[in-house]
């Protein structure tokens, strides 16, 4: 059995803690931060990456969120119908340039 300080259902502090305690110096940290980075900031900056690019870089990991989807698709937002309007478009584009395209998706000029 564990022993306790206080009987069972008995807080060591019966008042509790007090109401944002628990959050302030993170805020008071923040804003601290805040007003330093607004008054120096941009030359703390350029300083670290010029001396200390390492830990420049090591922010940079940081900062840049865990889940990048470095997927690039400009015709994902595309519906079929869409793409088919693309797809005609260009044929006729290309067709005036002289350039017609056989079933196979291959140029024959």
């Amino acid at each position: 059995m564990v022993s306790r300080p206080f009987p069972k259902g008995v807080s060591g502090n019966p008042h509790g803690r007090p109401i944002s305690s628990k959050h302030k110096l993170g805020e008071d940290f923040i804003a601290a931060l805040l007003a330093d980075f607004m008054e120096h900031g941009k030359a703390v900056i350029a300083r670290v990456r010029q001396e200390k690019p390492d830990q420049y870089l090591k922010v940079i990991a940081l900062i840049v969120p865990k889940d990048i989807n470095l997927n690039v698709d400009p015709y994902g937002d595309m519906t079929d119908d869409d793409l088919l309007a693309a797809l005609r478009m260009l044929t006729k584009e290309l067709e005036a340039l002289g350039i017609s395209f056989h079933p196979t998706g291959e140029a024959v000029n």
